[in-house]
């Protein structure tokens, strides 16, 4: 059987998400983004093309280091207006039966037995098609939104990442019994309390002692999301992600990005198949050559220059550069911010090149613009040539990129048996992913040590060892 696409509409409850400077077209929809009717349109959409799920990003901070504050951000409206996302999945939920959600949420400033009681709660009321993308946050401003002078050191931050998941683990796998719930009436005992126990969770970072408020959905634990590309995240990826977003400049960039942690995930006691692959892609396509042509030209129009320096967060301001200047001669001088460029761009470009990347519309390796049969030819070979399991679609005009996609792309696809005919019924979100029968954790998985194990909740956690990147 050839490998079949998974795919998830990247969003985020904004209006501008990657692709800046598009929500100034005039077919673009984001202007609606505070309207509950605009969330349920489009998951009505995304279910009628059966696709996975729809991926919400999320920050909470502002982008304010391009030109030393949040003004380029708030003008271009980069992820600034943006609302919760976890509040939207409850009304797309109500309008669909099979589509998943999956919520981006932070570890870095809010306490892990809220957070543990939220998630639940989405699960029950979406009959186990949640899933958590784990992230630490990185943005300085948002450090100063809780409380805090600056950003936590960046393998600190992993370090109270993972004690917060061992809470979490404890309180959705190890709290209550499968059969706590036992609804009695005649001897009036909605759960057995033997069956239900405190976790008495004491570490470095957290006090919890639950027990765990919500009885147990239907995976317990939602599917677990992370993206991650440094030593700390991907060790912490290892241990815990089943999903995570990779990447590469070329197929063999991107298969040892897989690899590795397919070996990371070894080392962990897990499968190697026990993670899956997903990307970013940009896709452009439409019935004929012109049509697309037509597309990457109206879309180059609105494309902003500036909205995608300031979600760079780069410090320096490339516009008031002659386009002949390299950047190697801006970071010797030490020009002020040049710090911002180090790994990003190679020293021997210029200043017009990187401008000109930036006003494009291709999104790196992966991005394909073209009729049908050749986005699918495209995609195959991701698929099979990269490795990749799925991708999280890049939207440049909402509704039209999703659209277009299940119009276009789809049946392309399903006629060479490389994307479902339709949506298994009951079926949990990790299902979707891992197979019938797979609703939870597997048992090599690190959090299930606490499920059918009321011993392990006393028992100290091993802390990851986080090598210095």
């Amino acid at each position: 059987m050839p490998k079949q696409l998974h795919v998830n509409l990247f969003e985020m409850n904004c209006v501008s998400h990657i692709v800046h400077g598009m929500w100034a077209h005039p077919d673009n929809n984001r202007h609606r983004f505070n309207d509950l009717a605009f969330w349920t349109e489009l998951a009505q959409l995304l279910e009628y093309g059966t696709f996975d799920a729809v991926f919400l990003a999320d920050v909470v901070g502002a982008y304010d280091a391009f030109r030393g504050s949040a003004e380029t951000s708030l003008r271009e409206a980069v992820q600034i207006p943006n609302n919760d996302p976890l509040l939207l999945i409850p009304a797309m939920a109500q309008v669909t039966q099979h589509l998943g959600f999956g919520a981006t949420f932070s570890t870095t400033y809010e306490p892990p037995f809220a957070f543990a009681r939220r998630m639940s709660t989405l699960d029950h009321l979406t009959k186990g098609r949640v899933a958590w993308n784990i992230v630490t946050s990185y943005l300085p401003n948002a450090a100063r939104n809780f409380g805090l002078e600056g950003e936590i050191e960046h393998d600190k931050r992993y370090a109270i990442a993972d004690e917060y998941l061992d809470v979490l683990y404890k309180l959705w796998e190890g709290s209550w019994d499968d059969d706590a719930v036992i609804v009695d009436r005649d001897n009036r005992v909605y759960t057995d309390p033997r069956k239900v126990r405190y976790i008495n969770h004491v570490g470095p970072n957290f006090k919890v002692a639950g027990p765990h408020l919500c009885q147990p959905s239907l995976q317990r634990t939602p599917l677990l999301y992370q993206a991650t590309g440094s030593a700390a995240g991907s060790e912490f990826a290892g241990r815990h992600a089943e999903v995570v977003f990779t990447g590469g400049m070329n197929p063999q960039a991107v298969k040892r990005n897989i690899a590795n942690m397919r070996a990371r995930a070894q080392a962990h006691g897990r499968s190697a198949s026990s993670i899956k692959f997903i990307t970013s892609a940009a896709v452009i396509v439409a019935k004929t050559d012109a049509e697309v042509s037509d597309k990457i030209a109206r879309y180059r129009e609105f494309i902003s220059v500036e909205g995608r320096l300031a979600h760079s967060q780069s410090g320096v301001d490339l516009t008031r550069y002659p386009r002949d200047e390299t950047l190697g001669a801006i970071i010797e001088r030490r020009d002020p911010g040049w710090e911002t460029l180090g790994g990003r761009y190679a020293a021997h470009q210029t200043v017009g090149e990187v401008l000109d990347r930036l006003g494009g519309i291709s999104q790196g390796r992966f991005y394909v613009a073209g009729t049908p049969k050749v986005v699918a030819d495209e995609i195959e070979r991701w698929l099979d040539d990269d490795g990749i399991d799925g991708i999280n679609l890049v939207q440049y005009l909402s509704f039209e990129t999703a659209r277009d996609f299940i119009e276009l792309v789809v049946p392309e696809l399903r006629r060479r048996g490389r994307f479902r005919e339709s949506y298994n019924d009951g079926e949990t979100l990790r299902e979707r992913l891992f197979g019938p029968g797979h609703a939870r954790l597997p048992a090599d998985h690190f959090g299930a040590r606490y499920r059918h194990n009321p011993d392990a909740l006393s028992e100290p956690a091993r802390p990851l060892e986080f090598v210095p990147a």
